[in-house]
């Protein structure tokens, strides 16, 4: 064995010691935990049953819808049924947890065609509300915000089966793809429209109605999270009424603030309580100082003897 190899066995000595301290980072089993990969195929292959015709896989080769709709699911049950036993073994034992599994991912399938209903929705909001926006399909291949969107409205209907981690990992994944953070528990409502979107944060137990338009930059989160898991399960982030729009870089925070509807909250506002239905927010306008860049030669400002 040459030095180098001896140098690796002695660290590779010392850092499995070092796992004998059994912190909570110390778990070699890799199968007491989700595997992330398989999570985010799952995520993709539920992307094409919800948007039919808009990608597809090369492997299936198989023309007849039904017959191919089928195999997909098979496919998607199949992972998610596994995934989801091995989360909940955390809660219960493997027999338990393989039958809950059977029974959530029925569920979760049958939700499929009221989640596409929504997204639905989703799509004409986009249409609706952006010039910019030639045509659904472009929506649909192209606009980072209804992707976040509709991977959030599969991971709610996880969330609220009660599933842990999955759907997190869900949400996390769309959330590193478009920097657009929505968490799974949060409760939406129908024309959910995104413009932009990168940077918006929506909290957990936020709130929000119908036909509300967000703009990048807003946060949706809690006043403080001071108080750690005490926390947990408290109303800690706002709600949004129906037909508010708010715009870039605002954050309205707090569990008990309420946006009522039809407002329109200005960009970079910052809100800690509720605001009544029918009202404008906005900053006051700032005092804008103008300085020019030109300079005239030096020899112009001199006084002639």
């Amino acid at each position: 064995m040459s030095p180098i190899e001896q140098q690796i066995e002695g660290i590779v000595d010392e850092i499995l010691e070092d796992y004998r301290h059994q912190r909570a980072i110390d778990k070699l089993d890799p199968f007491v935990h989700p595997d992330k990969d398989t999570v985010i195929d799952i995520i993709y292959k539920l992307l094409r049953i919800a948007y039919p015709g808009y990608s597809r896989d090369k492997s299936y080769r198989i023309y007849n819808a039904r017959h191919n709709l089928s195999m997909l699911i098979e496919d998607v049950m199949y992972n998610l049924n596994k995934q989801i036993a091995i989360v909940l073994r955390s809660q219960m034992d493997e027999k338990q947890a393989e039958m809950q599994a059977q029974e959530i991912s029925l569920q979760f399938f049958r939700a499929i065609p009221a989640v596409r209903a929504v997204s639905q929705t989703d799509v004409e909001a986009f249409y609706d509300g952006d010039p910019a926006a030639y045509s659904t399909d472009e929506i649909i291949f192209c606009y980072p915000g209804l992707f976040a969107i509709t991977v959030y409205r599969l991971a709610h209907v996880l969330y609220t089966l009660g599933v842990p981690m999955l759907p997190r990992i869900m949400t996390e994944h769309a959330h590193s793809v478009t920097g657009i953070d929505i968490n799974p528990g949060a409760t939406i409502g129908n024309y959910f429209f995104i413009d932009h979107g990168t940077g918006i944060v929506v909290g957990e137990t936020t709130v929000i109605g119908d036909h509300v338009k967000v703009y990048q930059g807003v946060t949706l989160g809690a006043l403080t999270t001071r108080g750690g898991q005490s926390l947990r399960g408290k109303k800690r982030h706002p709600t949004i009424e129906d037909n508010v729009t708010i715009y870039a870089g605002a954050s309205i925070l707090g569990g008990e603030t309420v946006i009522g509807r039809d407002s329109v909250i200005g960009s970079n506002v910052f809100i800690t309580h509720s605001i009544p239905a029918n009202t404008t927010v906005s900053v006051k306008s700032q005092e804008l100082q103008f300085k020019s860049r030109k300079t005239e030669p030096f020899w112009e400002n001199q006084q002639t003897e």
